[in-house]
């Protein structure tokens, strides 16, 4: 069949807010996004929830509107998701955040501690291999948003950044605290237990890397077609063949390293708090590809292997 005319309707009012005549029947959703854009430029293909159902998910950009189960007169449902802002925009400036506020607390602020005879004593070298680890991972983070990541969707509600920013810089002044204050103690294994952790952290920062790197490669050319994720030559990669998503474990492994490096109460809580997040997103991401991919392998887990 072919379809020529697409109506947008509010997806609560279900008032008709446009009705575009003469509508191409390959017109992608994006290309919709676009002429609806035309009729009310205040929303921005990227602030807009193209949806077939009111309550359904939204349409994805690359979808052809002939492939969609309309009928002549395509109805479509429109709903506002609020100012946006770019993901690589987002991630700098969450990242380098956590940056500066450790640096600040690294150099012991007077503000903050006190003026006391402790500070004379020279700090543990486990506080300054620490400040290196920290700003290494945010460092290679800035590093992947700039010049690794492919975003599926470029932008995220403004409005989520605050909640981001608060986490992220949070937690950085939490165990930059912690970590750099007078009393803080060393490990209790000392150089074994840090050597161990250090040896762990560097493991799976590569890792994570190297997960990533593969998971942009998966989209070359700006594509956004989803493809499953296969290991490559590079060994970090294998763990693909156990889990779907573990760039997340490789994210733990690395705050479970710096837990025990530091032996610090708060960065343990920071890293359960990772886990449980990062668990949540491998379940859905997990499930999204045993539904959009029948051939899936069955055998892989969302981010433990055999386990979870």
């Amino acid at each position: 069949f072919v379809s020529s005319q697409v109506e947008i309707l509010d997806w609560e009012t279900k008032k008709q807010l446009c009705f575009l005549d003469k509508v191409e029947p390959n017109a992608t959703i994006r290309e919709i996004r676009l002429m609806f854009h035309k009729f009310y430029p205040r929303w921005y293909p990227a602030r807009q929830s193209i949806k077939l159902d009111p309550k359904g998910k939204s349409l994805r950009d690359e979808e052809i509107l002939q492939h969609l189960p309309v009928g002549t007169t395509a109805t479509l449902y429109f709903k506002d998701l609020g100012p946006q802002i770019g993901w690589t925009t987002v991630f700098l400036i969450e990242y380098t955040g956590p940056l500066f506020i450790y640096f600040l607390f690294y150099s012991r602020m007077t503000f903050v501690y006190g003026l006391d005879e402790r500070f004379t004593s020279s700090p543990h070298p486990v506080v300054h291999l620490a400040c290196v680890c920290h700003s290494f991972h945010y460092i290679k983070r800035l590093i992947e948003t700039v010049f690794v990541h492919r975003f599926s969707r470029g932008t995220m509600p403004l409005r989520n950044i605050v909640k981001n920013c608060l986490y992220y810089w949070g937690f950085a002044a939490w165990l930059a605290y912690y970590i750099n204050h007078p009393l803080y103690t060393p490990p209790s294994y000392g150089k074994k237990q840090i050597n161990f952790a250090v040896i762990m952290f560097l493991l799976c920062e590569a890792g994570n890397f190297s997960i990533h790197v593969a998971l942009s490669d998966l989209r070359r050319n700006g594509s956004k077609t989803r493809k499953i994720p296969y290991p490559t030559k590079n060994p970090f990669t294998w763990l693909f063949f156990f889990v779907s998503c573990p760039n997340y474990t490789y994210e733990v492994g690395t705050w479970i390293s710096f837990t025990i490096m530091t032996q610090c109460v708060p960065v343990g809580l920071f890293t359960l708090l990772c886990f449980v997040q990062m668990t949540i997103w491998a379940k859905d991401k997990h499930c999204t590809y045993l539904r959009e991919f029948k051939d899936y392998p069955s055998h892989r887990m969302p981010i433990i292997p055999f386990l979870l």
